[in-house]
Parts: C-alpha cells; sequence; structure tokens
C-alpha cells in the first residue's frame, strides 16, 4: 500500500485510529479527535476586532482515562513526513494539558515521548501495534503524579456533565483534587478573571463532594452578587443540598452552605454564627477572591479559617496579593495552579484591550492665586497640586465636565450604547461625575433616566440596578459611575469601556479593575475592549509585577498587628456584602486635611494617545506612524523591496495579511492621515516618505487610460464596477471570489457566467491581476 498518496486525515482514520482501538482505547469515551485547546487570539484593528484563526491551537488526538482526566496527546502527519515530525507539536500541546506522553505518528509507527522515566528512556520508537493500553498510561500516569493506590477513587470521580471545561479549568480542578489526594490542607488556585473560577470551583466541590471526601463544604465570599451568582448559575446543580446562610439561626440539615463572611461574624459575639457549627463541621471552606480578606492575620475572614482549621482551605483569586503586610501565598503556599490575563489573551478566551492614555492640564499641576477661596468660603492653601491630588483634597468642577466629555466623545464615536464602567476617588466623585454624564449625553439621558446611573454601596438605587447593567440583553443601565463595588466579582461581560479616573497605586486593584473588561461575548459583539486613562494608572502595564509570578515579602513583625497601608488596602465591605468609604487617607478631609471644592477654574487636555496590545503581549507606545515605519523597515529594506514583493504578489492581502500580524493597523493609519488610502499608499507614504494617492484617484487613473480595451464589451462592465469597489472598500474585497456575488457585480450576470464572459476562471484570475498592476502602476 502506497501511504504517500493518503491525506493526513487518511492516516488517522486508516492507520492511527484502528491502533489505538486496538491497544484497548475506547472510541467514544477516551479518545477526542481535532481538539480545539485555544480560541484564536482576538486581534484589534481600529474598531474593528477579528480571530486569528492560526493561533487556534488544535491537537489531532487527545486520549482520556475519563472525561475530564487527559493522559496522552498524539500529533499526526501525512506520510510524506517523518514518525518524529510532529513531536515538538505535541508535546506543546501535552505541556497544555499537563499529561507526561506526547506521540508523533505518520502512520508507519509511533515516537513516544514518556516524561515518567519509568523505563528510563524518554523518546524510543514503537511500531503501529505496539501503542500502550489505557491501563498502562494510566499506571504511569499515577506513579509520575505521585498518587497513591488508596488516592485513586478520589482522583477519578466524575465531573459534572454539561458545559465542557477549557484546558486550563481542567488543569485547575485536577491539581485541586491531586493536593487533596495527597492530603495538602491550603491550596491555592490562581486564574485571571474571566477565566471561569467559579465554574472551576464547583467542579472541585462536585467531585470532592460525590467522592464523599468532603461532605459538608462551606463558600465565602464578601459580596452580596457573588453569592448570588454562585447559587444562582454555577452552583445551580447542587440543588436542595444547597443553602444560603441568610438568618441568625441557621438549619444544620444541608451539605452545601454558601455565605457572605459578613452574614457570620460580627464585633459581638452573638453575631458570630459561625460557632453555630461544631469547628468539624466543614470539611472543606472555599474561601472567594481570597486575595481581599484571608490574606490579612487580623482579618474577620481569618477568624472563620481558624476557627475551621480541620477543613481543607481553598483560595480562588485572580490576584493574589503580596506585600510586606499581607501574603496570600504565606498562608495558603505557592498556588497549584496559575492561569494569567496575558495567557488568556493569547488563548483568545480573554478581550485584549486598547489604551487611550489622556493628560489634562491641571493634572500636571496647578497652583491657586494668591487668597482664593473655593465654592464653601475656605481659603485654598497655597501649594502645587497634582493628579494625586484631584477629586481627592481638591475638586475642579470643569474638570468632571471635561472628562465626561472626552467619555462621551469616544461613545459618539464608537457606540453610545456600549456599557461602559467609570471609576471614581470615591462616592462623591462617582455622583458628580454621573451629573456631569448625564448633562454631556442629554438627548439619551432625557429619554431614559437610567442611561447614567451611579451604583455605589450608598446608592440603594443604583445598587438595585447592578444586574441589569451586567445583564448583556438588559440595554439601562449603559454607563455605571462606581469607586469600589464594581471593582471584583462583577461579571460585566459586554463591558466595551473601562475609564480610570481613580488614583491607583495596588497592583492588585489595578488587576482586578482591568478584569471588569476581559470576558467575551461575541454574541453580542463583544471581542475587545478600550481603557480611557486619565489617571496614567495604565502605566503599571509596564511593571514586572503585571501578570509576573507571585512572589512572597510577607515580612510581619513580631508580635504586632497586621494592617494593610491604606494606598493599598482593599474595598470596606458592609453587612450586606456591599462597599462602604474607606476611612479617609491622609489627602481627604477628616484626615486633618480639608477638601476644596473650586468652579471656575477650566481644564483642558493637553495631550492624548493611543496604545495597542502588539502581538509579542505588550503596548506599542510609540507614535503608530512611527510603530509602522520601523515595522516595515524590518520587513523591507527599501522602497524598491516593497514593489517589488507587491508587484509579485499573486494576492495582494497576503502582504497587508502578514504586516497586520506585526501589529500594523491599517485602519487606523488611514483614520490618522485622514484619507481613503489603500494599505500600498500608505506603505508608500508612511515609511518611504512617497505621496500618496486616494483609492478614488487611482481607480480614475486606470479608467482614463482605458486599460481594458481588449476584453469584450460585457467584461469590461465588470472590469469598471470592479474598479469601483476597489475605490469604495479597497484591494482585500476585489481579490475575493463572493465579491462577483455583490451589487452592482451581480446585476451582470452569475458569477459563472461573469468568468465565461473571460474565457473561463484562468483568464479571469488574469484579467484580475492585470487590473491590480494598472491600479499599482
Amino acid at each position: 500500500m502506497n501511504k504517500k498518496i493518503f491525506s493526513e486525515r487518511d492516516i488517522c482514520s486508516k492507520f492511527i485510529s484502528p491502533a489505538l482501538a486496538n491497544a484497548g482505547w475506547d472510541l467514544q469515551t477516551q479518545i477526542r479527535e481535532e481538539v480545539a485547546l485555544t480560541s484564536g487570539r482576538v486581534v484589534v484593528r481600529g474598531n474593528k476586532a477579528h480571530r486569528d484563526e492560526k493561533t487556534i491551537r488544535r491537537a489531532d488526538y487527545v486520549l482520556y482515562l475519563k472525561p475530564g482526566i487527559p493522559l496522552a496527546v498524539v500529533e499526526a502527519k501525512d506520510n510524506n513526513h517523518t514518525v518524529r515530525d510532529g513531536i515538538q507539536q505535541a508535546l506543546a500541546y501535552a505541556e497544555m494539558l499537563d499529561v507526561p506522553f506526547a506521540f508523533s505518528s505518520n502512520g508507519d509507527g509511533f515516537l513516544w515521548h514518556d516524561r515518567t522515566l519509568q523505563d528510563g528512556v524518554l523518546e524510543r520508537e514503537i511500531g503501529m501495534d505496539e501503542f500502550p493500553s489505557p491501563s498502562e498510561l494510566w499506571r504511569r500516569y499515577l506513579a509520575w503524579k505521585g498518587i497513591a493506590p488508596e488516592a485513586e477513587p478520589l482522583y477519578t470521580q466524575d465531573y459534572y456533565p454539561g458545559k465542557p471545561a477549557r484546558y486550563y479549568q481542567l488543569n485547575a480542578v485536577n491539581r485541586a483534587i491531586e493536593a487533596v489526594t495527597k492530603g495538602q490542607r491550603r491550596i491555592l488556585l490562581v486564574m485571571a478573571t474571566g477565566t471561569g473560577k467559579t465554574y472551576t470551583a464547583f467542579q472541585i466541590i462536585w467531585r470532592l463532594w460525590k467522592a464523599r471526601a468532603a461532605k459538608r463544604i462551606l463558600f465565602l465570599a464578601d459580596r452580596n452578587i457573588l453569592v448570588d451568582q454562585t447559587k444562582t448559575n454555577d452552583f445551580k446543580p447542587f440543588g436542595g443540598a444547597m443553602t444560603k446562610i441568610e438568618n441568625r439561626t441557621v438549619d444544620k440539615s444541608f451539605e452545601i452552605y454558601l455565605s457572605l463572611y459578613q452574614a457570620v461574624t460580627g464585633t459581638e459575639e452573638v453575631q458570630n454564627i459561625y460557632r453555630q457549627f461544631s469547628p468539624e463541621f466543614f470539611d472543606l471552606v472555599v474561601i472567594d477572591e481570597c486575595h481581599r480578606g484571608s490574606a490579612a492575620e487580623d482579618s474577620a475572614w481569618r477568624e472563620i479559617l481558624d476557627y475551621f482549621s480541620s477543613a481543607t482551605h481553598l483560595g480562588l483569586t485572580a490576584t493574589p496579593k503580596e506585600t510586606t503586610e499581607v501574603s496570600n501565598i504565606t498562608y495558603f503556599g505557592e498556588p497549584v495552579y496559575t492561569y494569567t490575563l496575558r495567557r488568556g489573551i493569547e488563548d483568545g478566551f480573554l478581550a485584549p484591550y486598547k489604551v487611550i492614555r489622556v493628560d489634562l492640564d491641571k493634572d500636571l499641576g496647578w497652583r491657586p492665586v494668591s487668597g482664593m477661596v473655593d465654592t464653601l468660603g475656605q481659603l485654598v492653601e497655597d501649594r502645587i497640586y497634582n493628579q494625586s491630588d484631584m477629586n481627592r483634597s481638591l475638586v475642579l468642577t470643569r474638570r468632571d465636565e471635561i472628562v465626561a466629555r472626552r467619555i462621551t466623545e469616544f461613545l459618539r464615536a464608537t457606540d453610545r450604547m456600549a456599557k461602559t464602567i467609570v471609576f471614581c476617588e470615591d462616592i462623591d466623585h462617582a455622583a458628580r461625575m454621573r451629573q456631569a454624564l448625564i448633562n454631556a449625553n442629554a438627548d439619551l439621558a432625557g429619554a431614559n433616566p437610567k442611561y447614567v446611573m451611579q451604583i455605589t454601596g450608598d446608592n440603594a438605587e443604583g445598587k438595585l440596578e447592578l444586574d441589569n447593567f451586567i445583564n448583556p440583553r438588559k440595554p439601562y443601565p449603559v454607563i455605571a459611575t462606581t469607586s469600589r463595588l464594581m471593582t471584583t466579582g462583577v461579571d460585566a461581560k459586554t463591558c466595551k469601556l473601562v475609564v480610570l479616573d481613580r488614583t491607583i497605586n495596588s497592583m492588585t486593584e489595578f488587576k482586578q479593575i482591568i478584569g471588569r473588561g476581559t470576558r467575551i461575548d461575541e454574541e453580542h459583539g463583544k471581542l475587545w475592549f478600550t481603557i480611557l486613562d486619565f489617571k496614567k494608572a495604565t502605566e503599571l502595564f509596564a511593571d514586572p509585577a503585571f501578570d509576573g509570578d507571585p512572589v512572597v515579602v510577607f515580612e510581619p513583625e513580631p508580635d504586632g498587628s497586621v494592617v494593610p497601608p491604606e494606598e493599598d488596602s482593599e474595598p470596606a465591605a458592609g453587612p450586606d456584602g456591599h462597599d462602604e468609604p474607606l476611612p479617609p487617607g491622609p489627602d481627604e478631609p477628616g484626615a486633618g486635611r480639608v477638601r476644596y471644592v473650586i468652579d471656575e477654574v477650566p481644564v483642558y487636555v493637553v495631550n492624548e494617545r493611543v496604545q495597542y496590545l502588539a502581538p509579542d503581549g505588550r503596548l506599542i507606545t510609540e507614535s503608530l506612524r512611527d510603530f509602522t515605519r520601523i515595522q516595515i523597515g524590518k520587513r523591507f529594506v527599501s522602497l524598491d523591496a516593497f514593489l517589488q514583493a507587491w508587484s509579485g504578489a499573486d494576492r495582494k492581502q497576503a502582504i497587508v495579511a502578514e504586516l497586520e500580524e506585526h501589529g500594523i493597523l491599517f485602519d487606523e493609519l488611514a483614520r490618522e492621515v485622514g484619507k481613503d488610502l489603500d494599505p500600498f499608499d500608505l506603505i508608500c507614504h508612511i515609511a518611504f516618505g512617497q505621496k500618496p494617492l486616494t483609492r478614488r484617484e487611482r481607480a480614475e487613473q486606470v479608467k482614463k487610460r482605458d486599460a481594458f480595451g481588449k476584453y469584450s464589451d460585457k467584461a469590461r462592465k465588470v472590469l469598471q464596477a470592479l474598479l469601483d469597489k476597489y475605490a469604495d472598500d479597497g484591494i482585500a474585497n476585489i481579490e475575493q471570489p463572493e465579491v462577483l456575488r455583490l451589487a452592482p457585480i451581480d446585476q451582470l450576470g452569475s458569477p459563472v457566467e461573469i468568468i465565461t464572459a473571460f474565457g473561463g476562471r484562468a483568464q479571469y484570475q488574469a484579467a484580475l491581476q492585470e487590473l491590480e498592476r494598472a491600479l499599482y502602476q
């Protein structure tokens, strides 16, 4: 049999799948083919976005002991490759799936990479009839993981069926279960906001509960919305076994308990409801958003954890807190699994972002004139006020107006119904910003007063609208002004604009705020989001701590109280789980410094720049023109080199797509230049200093030269229509076969009839290339 004639899929169906079946693998339950591990990175181009299909990572085979417990990856190649050619690809997928076995095959045999080294051999070639059985790989896997035989039933406990887990969620669940089987009592999972921490927690609890390794479980959070969302959504399968602790007397007949920690603790002993349970009542305590309270030794969380010290403690966070005062890792130990924001964006599970940095003149430094008094008649202290003072010790109401106007300008240019969160310094600032935004959007706010809502801990009406804000199917509210209530745990999938007008000194808080926009909702067109930054907070993107591995720096004083500094503290939460104003900081009223409110001082935008997320995960901070010039210079050493490559390309769009992969934003460049320029002209103009022509000018030049006189009347009409399409939409559209089905070309006949007018498909393609040569002559 000549295997060289078979495609890769033929090799799979005729040789690899039968070999797996003959080795004892069940084709229905243990083998999955063409497994998409990632969704494909979202690429943002101006105000449009698409998924880069080339970044989708797809394994030819994943082999499972049972659903949810992967063991091995098999990468297939056609028989024109060697048996080794797929092994590095297989190893990359095996690392993603946290499995020790990777195989590659071309139908002649397998190359087996075995990280367990049980035979002392890392790689070996085996025949098609020598593929190891499920029991053989499982025996090696258990030894590699260090799971004892008596713990095997727990580790193999079934997942809850339903929504399939992503690869990193399987890793997190399996790593947590593995830690439990080894007797680990404190477990930490670090997963970026929007990656499904609660779903992951549910699967961990489900498996431990069903295996009876944890018969009673307590799930703790410090926001009502977190508890209610959890109970209604991910934890719904627990049904009648689950309850939320809300009353002062608890019913001990349930097995799954959800609670606000505020609901079970208080300053008086009678309020400490958790003491109605015996210290050994719970087998597992899960702490959601554990970076907040449980990291501090003197917190109310810690009282509960210390009381239920015999239980296993599982902490979940997107942002482990590591400072000189508080430490998650000191309490929980190193994370058993980490999935970062950057990795989530690379995999296409999280939304990328672009940043618009806005500098206001008074933020750069303002000094009052001698003897100035504010609106309350207070003499304004004579000193230089800067960005950190704004809306803390100094309120310039004109500043609120200019911020509201810039937010409104952005929404008018994009989508005025895009869900927007404006983070303010405090509740008073949020109230003022609501008013400024209502005035800036008087048309929409007048039509519906819920267009802008203040959603803060002290505002009952706003809190009632929080569920509507995060519901993709509810159009209102559109803009939410907040201080701390929405920094964490608010699942606002369709949030497209995050506005930062608050001083942020904490990396933990910064990551949490950015996380409000990172969720993807393709159903509602949410693939990316914008950060509008008035406070230079996005400089933290350049901090090594952003998305870096947490490092323990906890250094408690001997016998000393551990109280976080105000600038790095987390939002306080009231007894109902909503935020309350923090105690005044050193520059706020009530802390020895008054707050001045001034109406008449004008404020102006002095600088604005847009930063884009580059393919390598960093923000492009150069000007768009400079960045483009640098990238094109890397690809083409001269104008002649570019012209030669362009004229020689069968499809010009291929060159455009290649440059876009390197971060060049042609739509944004055209908008910046202010003309309808083709990518060809943008490159020649920006990179090589050539005078550009608009698409319309190029099309008209071709028409004047009567370049298509040799064609039939019908063919000429098609080429004229293609020129008009080029002038309107650009080169990419006329190179697509679908263009023949679009108006007005479709009026000239069916695609077959049009191609026939040229004498056939090859002749039509030749005519199209001649048209392109004429355009760029």
